[in-house]
């Protein structure tokens, strides 16, 4: 390796450990904040008396709710292949599992590895499916928001938060309405066949085609239907999963105002963080319950007690889904950190395919953190 090369991995390394030493320090800082100024016996208090017979039935809703993440993606990876609903919801909860353990969301990339691997298809196939559902999840999350402002008055600040989310939603709906009815001119503008070309430009107009015509693909009304359906459920179920626990937790409030909570704690651990979001998950939660007037104490504790609940079944069914692969993360992070970017052409021999989804996850990695 000569020594350009060298200096920029050594540059890529120290920008990687700086990315999670930031996130670690913002970890810090949020728990900081969550436990300043707090009364601890009151805390224990309260989580003492709680009623546990909520318990059950909200781990029921979280695991449903992730099953219908699973039906979702099976369907929006149908122009790439048909991935078994088990499969994918295998895929799903090894992804929850690994950035329950790894910093900046490297689950999303696992995930989407797996599936490309299992459907034998560049990662190019399954990138499209992933930002659709990404998009379906912002879509429904608008409609959440809306809905809520009309049941239950809201905090002004939740409302302009709100607002300004449902017009970035509303952009990208409307974007990629044209991509779907105009098709033809946009795919063989962007997806035009390249007889040859190197450097980072010629890669990333061939990936831009091949991901521009896996989103026409999958805007067909059935798929899109369906994935709604069960983008919803979603959603919907994990709402419920914790409200349930705030019921358990004895706060009072509605159903209503416990979905408004999950949608600030939903909004604001969006952002690649701390392994499983330590920190940031508890702060937003605090924050939520402060907007319905929920004192500080009671606050940090019922955040202690939903993030244990709802996190321990993540746990034990990714790591139940990591062992049924066949694999493990060592196995794919070596794979990744092996293989380097050659070329994103999708008319390599099916021998090489995994070379090029390693190839190509390698690069993603390294351009999706913050």
């Amino acid at each position: 390796m000569g020594a350009r090369e060298s200096l920029k991995g050594e540059a890529t390394g120290w920008g990687r450990v700086w990315k999670q030493a930031l996130g670690y320090l913002l970890a810090g800082a949020f728990l900081a904040w969550v436990f300043h100024d707090i009364h601890v016996e009151r805390m224990l208090t309260h989580i003492g008396s709680m009623s546990w017979w909520w318990i059950p039935a909200a781990v029921v809703c979280d695991i449903l709710s992730y099953c219908c993440e699973g039906v979702r993606w099976h369907y929006l990876l149908l122009p790439a292949g048909r991935l078994p609903v088990l499969r994918a919801t295998q895929a799903v909860y090894i992804g929850l599992f690994t950035n329950e353990v790894t910093p900046l969301r490297f689950g999303e990339l696992v995930r989407t590895y797996l599936a490309s691997r299992w459907l034998k298809r560049p990662i190019s196939a399954v990138i499209p499916s992933m930002l659709v559902g990404r998009l379906l999840d912002g879509a429904w999350l608008a409609v959440g928001v809306g809905a809520i402002a009309i049941l239950m008055p809201l905090p002004k600040d939740l409302l302009v938060a709100g607002d300004v989310f449902g017009l970035v939603v509303l952009g990208l709906v409307g974007a990629f309405l044209l991509l779907v009815l105009w098709k033809r001119k946009t795919v063989s503008k962007w997806g035009e066949p390249v007889a040859s070309g190197s450097g980072v430009l010629f890669r990333l107009r061939r990936m831009a085609g091949q991901v521009a015509q896996g989103i026409v693909e999958i805007g067909t009304f059935r798929t899109l239907a369906m994935a709604s359906v069960f983008s919803l459920g979603l959603l919907a179920l994990q709402a419920l999963s914790f409200w349930l626990v705030m019921k358990s937790y004895r706060l009072p409030l509605p159903l209503v105002a416990g979905a408004a909570v999950f949608l600030v704690v939903h909004f604001g651990t969006a952002i690649p963080n701390a392994p499983a979001n330590v920190g940031s998950y508890q702060f937003f939660t605090v924050v939520g319950l402060g907007l319905f007037g929920v004192e500080k104490t009671l606050a940090t504790g019922f955040s202690i007690v939903v993030f244990i609940i709802l996190t321990l079944p993540l746990w034990v069914l990714g790591l139940l889904a990591l062992w049924g692969s066949g694999t493990t993360l060592a196995g794919i992070r070596a794979d990744l950190g092996r293989i380097k970017m050659q070329d994103l052409s999708t008319s390599r021999r099916p021998a090489q395919q995994d070379k090029q989804t390693t190839s190509l996850l390698d690069q993603l990695r390294s351009v999706s953190r913050p």
